[in-house]
């Protein structure tokens, strides 16, 4: 006999009331509905729709608290706990928070998802037929997005992450407007599932938007030779880097372009707060 799919929401049939609750039945299949997974008192013979899960001790469960998420319907799910090497929990809208395994998030820890950030998520199983929030892929959203305009020219928006890697973060915004953010368009690797605002810098042939987190470059000047100035403040007052030092050197040390670099430098120098000589870039008395 097949058993109920857990992951589903099921039109099931009051069978009878016991101490703890209800027994449902659906095709000769018995679940047990808890009276705390229900709101309203019921009556023998009626029909309920109930969402099916399975507790620690791997027992089909019945609540009448549905969810938005499903299995094969994909939606945003709050993140509500984070647990280092096991993964992210989520709240789907029943009583039953899913887990969203390490599997499934990036290999970097620093980049999961925090408490109150949101994945686009689906219901799926794992091995054991435990139930499990699986992330959505690039092409899953590929199905989904809207072709941004061209007027987002240059205009702020706002999306969330729902890829990340060394390369770059993917975003989607409200409009389902999908964006890509390169490594070199960001100083710091946002996680998975974070809000950010940044700025279309390409609206694509195929609607999609290439974004930049970095403000812009009269803006991005000020906040570097910020930078550059504390560390070299903090390196002893002298740093092996000048304007003519190698541009993945810069990248890998201050995470900016060696044409950023220079302006930061510039300005500096102007200020009359650094000097370069021989290669090296020195505070000023």
């Amino acid at each position: 006999m097949q058993t109920l799919p857990i992951g589903t929401i099921q039109t099931m049939h009051v069978s009878r009331k016991i101490d703890t609750g209800y027994v449902l039945q659906k095709d000769m299949q018995e679940v047990l509905l808890h009276q705390n997974e229900t709101e309203t008192e019921l009556d023998i013979e009626q029909d309920v729709d109930v969402f099916l899960y399975q507790d620690k001790k791997g027992n089909t469960i019945a609540t009448t608290k549905l969810p938005s998420i499903v299995m094969d319907t994909y939606g945003w799910a709050d993140v509500v706990e984070v647990i280092p090497n096991l993964g992210a929990f989520v709240d789907i809208g029943t009583t039953k928070q899913i887990l969203v395994s390490k599997d499934d998030l990036p290999l970097l820890e620093q980049v999961w998802p925090a408490e109150g950030d949101k994945l686009y998520v689906t219901l799926g199983k794992d091995r054991k037929e435990r139930l499990l929030a699986i992330p959505a892929t690039d092409g899953v959203i590929g199905r989904i997005y809207e072709v941004a305009p061209v007027e987002l020219l240059n205009k702020e928006i706002t999306g969330r992450v729902y890829h990340t890697s060394k390369e770059g973060s993917a975003l989607i915004t409200e409009e389902n407007y999908r964006g890509f953010i390169h490594h070199t368009e960001r100083k710091e690797e946002p996680r998975l599932g974070e809000l950010v605002q940044g700025r279309v810098i390409e609206v694509k042939d195929d609607g999609t938007l290439n974004v930049s987190l970095r403000p812009l470059k009269q803006h991005g000047m000020v906040y570097d030779a910020e930078e550059i100035l504390t560390h070299i403040k903090n390196s002893g007052g002298v740093i092996p880097f000048s304007d003519k030092s190698d541009p993945e050197d810069i990248r890998g040390t201050f995470n900016i372009s060696k044409a950023a670099f220079k302006r930061a430098l510039g300005k500096l120098m102007k200020e009359g707060k650094i000097e370069q000589r021989d290669g090296n870039t020195y505070l000023k008395e």
